[in-house]
């Protein structure tokens, strides 16, 4: 092993530069030459490949988005582009690989392993929608992004008198909606895993209502419906003034928190021992306060399943 390179995939999130920082930080540490890929696998694709060095990282790790871009490739879903990825490797003299992305990006390190390239998968992604991992790079940031825009949608309300939906990410995992949710002190938290009952939902705004509440918050995760057609049946079931806020991609960016930042670089210097130790196609995550790993294959294939015990007890704190 003597040239790594990095990589961002799919989804920006916040910590993924503290990541790229420890991977090259760590990999110099350890005296091998890193390659820094822009733009994801396309970027992999058109070798956009450039050697990074310490003042390659220097002033990132505070730092939103990503350095090195990120983007989707389809082309590299084909024969011919995986071809052509394995011929740029093989031009570059890359000897391991770490990935930072989602489960899509991961299926991609999973498949140039299975071509000869050693990989390494770091769960970068807000959604926190990996089931072998506790918390992804990210989720905490973007978590505190939408808490404090329920914080300031909740001021409005007051003075309103409205009731508010805020509709934050998770196609599929309600993770970020059921943390957001809780903290923020939220009357209901609509979630994909869990069927939700609308007349369910109008009857708590009511009752909290009748106790002389001035305003009511609901956070739905996108995946579980539409915040603007939610927010119209909730008014005319309840005849209570409602407004929808969709938070959209501002919870993909801003300053990462102390705990995304601290996490990444742990995770960033394992992939680098990981790969030095001759492991193939490996995933990183975090259990509790530790570093763990496991195969990619393995990983993907657990499901991920919502926090039950934290979900029924939003609902009883918010009655």
């Amino acid at each position: 092993m003597q040239t790594i390179a990095v990589l961002t995939s799919g989804g920006d999130a916040p910590g993924m530069n503290a990541a790229i920082r420890s991977v090259v930080r760590y990999g110099v540490h350890k005296e091998l030459k890193v390659l820094g890929i822009r733009q994801g696998y396309e970027g992999l694709l058109n070798a956009e490949i450039e050697e990074m060095n310490l003042s390659s990282v220097a002033d990132i790790i505070h730092r939103g988005g990503t350095k090195l871009r990120s983007a989707r490739s389809e082309r590299f879903k084909t024969p011919e582009g995986l071809r052509k990825a394995l011929n740029v490797i093989n031009i570059f003299n890359i000897d391991g690989l770490v990935v930072i992305g989602g489960d899509g990006s991961f299926r991609g390190a999973q498949v140039l392993s299975e071509n000869g390239v050693p990989t390494v998968g770091l769960p970068g992604t807000i959604d926190n929608d990996l089931a072998y991992t506790e918390y992804t790079i990210g989720f905490d940031t973007a978590v505190n992004t939408a808490l404090d825009a329920i914080g300031k949608i909740r001021d409005t309300s007051t003075s309103h008198g409205r009731a508010n939906i805020i509709e934050v990410m998770g196609r599929d995992c309600g993770d970020l909606a059921l943390h957001a949710g809780l903290a923020g002190g939220a009357e209901s938290i609509i979630v994909p895993e869990i069927p939700f009952d609308v007349d369910r939902v109008c009857n708590k705004l009511l009752q909290g209502r009748n106790r002389g509440k001035l305003h009511s918050l609901i956070v739905l995760a996108e995946g579980a419906g539409n915040a603007i057609d939610l927010g119209k049946q909730i008014q005319e079931k309840t005849g209570i003034e409602t407004r929808a806020t969709i938070l959209g991609h501002i919870q993909r960016g801003g300053t990462p928190t102390a705990k995304d930042r601290v996490m990444a670089s742990q995770m960033g210097a394992k992939a680098v021992e990981l790969l030095l130790e001759g492991k193939e196609s490996v995933a990183v995550g975090m259990r509790g306060t530790k570093v763990i790993s496991m195969p990619i294959k393995e990983a993907l294939a657990l499901e991920n399943e919502m926090e039950k015990e934290t979900y029924d007890l939003a609902d009883i704190l918010s009655k």
